[in-house]
């Protein structure tokens, strides 16, 4: 009878399915600063769970992190039926920082009509005062020689156009978009930059606080040639390049994009400024440090008065293990020579499936507090091998413990109701104090049901 009741149980849950995990590993503090992962969803943890979910996609390719909200932007996700005319459409999916759970997506409209397209929603992001854009990647083809940025509805998911952003006289392809400021101008001005695939050209916009208008970004041109690049041999980024724009130190320089980084597919990530001279790269830096060939991405943070950097180590094909982001506090006057690494995320894997050349790693973070002390939520996302989620500070611990985590992986799901039927039938080794789901002192079949319960109402 008490197998019965417990199989019982175990059916109302049929329907679920266990989704986010942890990563297993331990980070070692350094200067006094620890890294906790809180979860993830990738080929290598948890590969069933990820495989089923819409963002198990090589068109999902770039994901940003906002007000606890993980958003992942897919190209034509979804089909659309309207008359006798099916069209695609784009969708943004949205993921709890905190979970891992998806709590909903956004089908894009435009227009009040489906927004979709070959590589529509190629990059996301979120300004710096919190208005969600995505913009398409260019083809540089005749009659595809502008650039669009849209604002995105972040409770509808429609669009707003914001702005048409000509290449000029040299036009390539342009894959992926970096903004900062502000895209309304309401608050602060904007400035955009892409740099173009396989040639050595990068594009710059901008628009004054409170303009209507736009310009070219580099004193009235939309483009530049850069001819400094690390390795010292190689002459372009290659395919799919990724630009970072860092945040000035002063007020009025605060948003103008004056310096930036560039990683390409044949380059390590260089710093740059506005007339195109190389600032900085990678060239005095410890060889162990050095990111593999064909993977880009990279962002800075700050933390406890230091200046860190995250950028992508290797990508699915990497020696040893794929798809996996350094994080490294830089050196003197914020530079990239004498940067310490602190950690390598996750440390064994995301995946190691390719991606059809995507090239992009798109890295986040949102700064909070943790354990009473300032902490960064940093998110790491590789199209088509999975995400995750840590926690890095002073203060950061391991996930608190949930009531009906039996197996303390930091969510409360079907695999806990498992683990305590396991318990139950005495063959699970789990602490009594948290399998005693009802407090009446005893572990049974009871506990089961109150578990059960609790899942299915989920709080």
């Amino acid at each position: 009878m008490k197998k019965f009741l417990l199989l019982a149980a175990m059916g109302l849950l049929a329907c679920t399915s266990a989704l986010a995990v942890t990563d297993n590993q331990t980070y070692e503090a350094v200067n006094g600063i620890k890294a906790v992962n809180v979860w993830t969803i990738d080929r290598v943890h948890n590969s069933d769970a990820y495989n089923a979910l819409p963002i198990c996609s090589n068109y999902a390719r770039t994901a940003t992190l906002y007000n606890d909200t993980v958003y992942v932007s897919r190209s034509d996700a979804q089909s659309v039926i309207i008359g006798t005319d099916t069209l695609s459409q784009s969708v943004i999916y949205c993921f709890d920082a905190k979970t891992g759970n998806q709590v909903g997506s956004l089908p894009l409209t435009l227009d009040g009509k489906p927004y979709g397209g070959l590589l529509s929603a190629n990059s996301i992001g979120v300004d710096n005062f919190g208005h969600m854009w995505i913009m398409p990647y260019c083809s540089g083809a005749a009659g595809a020689t502008q650039a669009h940025l849209y604002q995105v509805n972040r409770q509808t998911g429609a669009l707003t156009l914001i702005a048409d952003l000509p290449l000029g006289d040299v036009v390539a392809r342009i894959d992926y978009f970096d903004v900062i400021g502000d895209i309304t101008r309401v608050n602060a001005p904007c400035n955009i930059k892409a740099p173009g695939s396989q040639v050595a050209t990068i594009y710059a916009w901008t628009s004054e606080k409170g303009s209507s208008s736009w310009s070219g970004g580099f004193d009235g041109d939309t483009y530049m040639d850069i001819t400094e690049f690390y390795p010292e041999t190689v002459t372009q980024w290659s395919y799919a390049p990724m630009i970072k724009q860092i945040l000035g130190e002063s007020d009025d320089a605060k948003y103008a994009g004056e310096l930036f980084y560039i990683d390409g597919f044949q380059s390590m990530p260089a710093i740059y400024d506005n007339t195109g001279s190389k600032i900085d790269d990678f060239e005095k830096v410890d060889a162990s440090l050095w990111p593999e060939v064909g993977t880009n991405g990279v962002t800075e943070f700050s933390l406890d008065g230091r200046s860190f950097m995250a950028y992508s180590k290797a990508q699915y094909s990497g020696d040893g293990h794929g798809c996996q982001v350094n994080v490294v506090e830089l050196g003197e006057g914020q530079s990239l020579t004498g940067m310490t690494k602190y950690w390598q995320l996750p440390a064994d894997s995301l995946g190691k499936m390719s991606d059809s050349g995507t090239r992009i790693h798109s890295i986040s973070v949102q700064y909070g507090t943790e354990g009473g002390q300032p902490c960064v939520t940093l998110l790491t996302f590789k199209c088509y091998n999975g995400m995750a989620v840590y926690k890095i500070g002073k203060g950061v611990s391991g996930q608190e413990t949930l009531k009906g985590d039996i197996n303390g992986d930091g969510v409360v799901n079907v695999t806990d109701a498992t683990s305590l039927v396991n318990k139950v039938l005495g063959t699970g080794n789990y602490d009594d104090s948290i399998c005693d789901m009802n407090g009446d002192g005893v572990i049974n079949v009871t506990d089961v049901t109150a578990l059960v319960n609790l899942i299915l109402s989920g709080k």
